[in-house]
């Protein structure tokens, strides 16, 4: 017997609902730890190269670099950001390089042929200098695009970063757009209360530009700050990873079956 028009509509509505939002056993391989953070870290400032690496070192951190070629104020300029050797030996540090654009065009100012355009641009880069094909993308300025959701996964793409000075709930958002803090400036209290908030599964990924940030200083971060989330991170017993790390606890293939969200990554 056939049903209902109605009904098979509200059946339909149902279907793609529960398809968007997948159970937390499907979207997990493995429960998401307390205590668990991502350090991220924007634009190929100098100082990641001399100050930022030799510190995560120190401490036992893993972290994501994400590199791109300004044009104003030109990479050219090594007072200000690194060189590719210099992020080669980040590289070859153990620590991960990964896409922020060439160029840091915004996704949502460009069309499909536009970003991956870009996208080619940093991985050749890569290639050049023996750095791995980026796995993770941050997105500049947080703007965010569904060209962008749809397009990094296709090209293998895992996870990619915004803002929204929010934890991310593996459950519920979406791979290609994942919440983060920016410890810039000098707020303390907002800085420790961010990694406060790494448990009952949620994960608490940070945003740092130059430690400090000679290029852009309405984003630094001042060193000894730095180091002093570093130590309290430290003993404090914080698990401390780079964001390909995240595949660990993540079914990419399920999450990327969740229903992308663009609000609250600014």
């Amino acid at each position: 017997m056939a049903l209902p028009a109605g009904f098979r509509l509200v059946l339909l509505l149902l279907l793609l609902c529960l398809a968007g939002n997948r159970s937390p056993a499907q979207v997990l391989r493995r429960p998401v730890p307390d205590r668990l953070i991502v350090l991220t870290f924007d634009d190929a400032a100098v100082s990641h190269a001399t100050y930022v690496a030799p510190l995560l070192k120190k401490y036992g951190f893993g972290g994501t670099f994400f590199v791109c070629e300004f044009r104003e104020p030109p990479f050219a300029d090594k007072t200000k950001y690194m060189s590719w050797a210099q992020i080669q030996g980040l590289h070859n540090l153990g620590f991960e390089v990964a896409s922020h654009t060439l160029t840091h065009q915004h996704v949502n100012k460009m069309n499909r042929t536009q970003l991956g355009a870009e996208l080619d641009s940093i991985e050749a880069r890569c290639r050049a200098w023996r750095i791995p094909r980026p796995v993770t993308f941050a997105y500049p300025a947080y703007d965010t695009a569904p060209t962008a959701t749809a397009l990094l996964p296709e090209r293998g793409y895992r996870f990619a970063r915004a803002g929204g000075a929010r934890t991310y709930d593996p459950a519920h958002d979406h791979p290609m757009l994942l919440p983060s803090f920016s410890i810039a400036g000098t707020d303390t209290a907002k800085v420790y209360g961010a990694i406060r908030q790494a448990h009952d599964g949620r994960v608490v990924i940070l945003t740092v530009h130059g430690v400090p940030d000679v290029a852009h200083d309405w984003v630094t971060t001042p060193p000894a700050l730095f180091e002093q989330y570093l130590r309290y991170l430290h003993e404090h017993h914080y698990k401390v990873i780079a964001l390909r790390d995240l595949a660990r606890y993540v079914n990419v293939a399920e999450a990327l079956r969740l229903t992308p969200r663009y609000e609250n990554l600014k």
